[in-house]
């Protein structure tokens, strides 16, 4: 939007005919990069519904579009401006209709990063399923999410992924134990070249943001928002919450 004036510039629609609460809750990352030799002022995302998306910021031009969620089954084609297509065999039925991800979506709320240095965009993968019931066949009850039943039924794991958002393409995935996942208070990037993000254990983890491996970890319990980092009296902090409690670490 024009913030001067108010009018629309341009928009996308990352779920369009949204079935399944897809909403785009999660947030958008600006970057300059370059596209074909090109340097361009982007803005990427990691969409709910289990599809990465990068856009010209200035003219809205589509750029990268691709299935990051490894089950993402709602999708039948892109559109020419890739935008994905809706299949509607995937939206709720009376005898229900497996679906990934689930309505909580492949990710959520928590806050992605981005480095500069790696040129990488990190995100949570949760590839979970769900059967989407309808139980309202009168149309002024289901539409919308009216009228719609979930029920979730299992996973497909969950990882700490790295994609280029020039490209699309996945650089590296780190799995998280067990089918809870991890990543669930969003992620930091720094100079570093460090990660760092919460796991289903109730650990912080520094990862290395080349490859994912993970360097070091403190149990804390589960964290609760997108670590945070600054500079006081010459060191560096790096704090974090876990429920109701601030932890901050830092190295002498």
């Amino acid at each position: 939007m024009n913030v001067d004036t108010g009018k629309m510039k341009w928009y996308y629609q990352t779920s369009p005919h949204d079935a399944h609460d897809w909403d785009s809750a999660q947030t958008p990352i600006l970057l300059d990069a370059k596209v074909n030799g090109r340097m361009r002022k982007l803005v990427s995302t990691a969409a709910r519904n289990g599809y990465f998306f990068t856009l010209d910021r200035v003219t809205g031009e589509h750029i990268v579009t691709v299935k990051y969620g490894q089950f993402a089954s709602w999708v039948k084609g892109l559109d020419k401006v890739g935008a994905p297509m809706r299949n509607a065999e995937k939206d709720a039925s009376i005898g229900g209709s497996l679906v990934s991800p689930t309505a909580g979506g492949t990710v959520n709320w928590q806050p992605p990063a981005y480095s500069p240095d790696t040129g990488l965009f990190y995100v949570t993968e949760h590839n979970g399923f769900a059967v989407f019931y309808l139980t309202d066949l009168d149309p002024r009850g289901s539409m919308g999410l009216g009228g719609h039943e979930e029920v979730n039924v299992g996973s497909g794991g969950s990882f700490l992924t790295a994609i280029d958002p020039t490209t699309g393409k996945i650089a590296w995935r780190h799995k998280y134990p067990g089918a809870g996942g991890g990543g669930g208070g969003g992620l930091l990037t720094t100079a570093g070249g460090l990660v760092f993000g919460g796991d289903a254990g109730g650990n912080i983890v520094a990862f290395d943001a080349a490859n994912g491996t993970a360097l070091w970890h403190s149990r804390i319990g589960q964290v609760t928002n997108a670590p945070q980092t600054y500079m006081l009296d010459g060191h560096q902090y790096l704090l974090v919450a876990a429920g109701d409690t601030l932890y901050a670490f830092t190295l002498y």
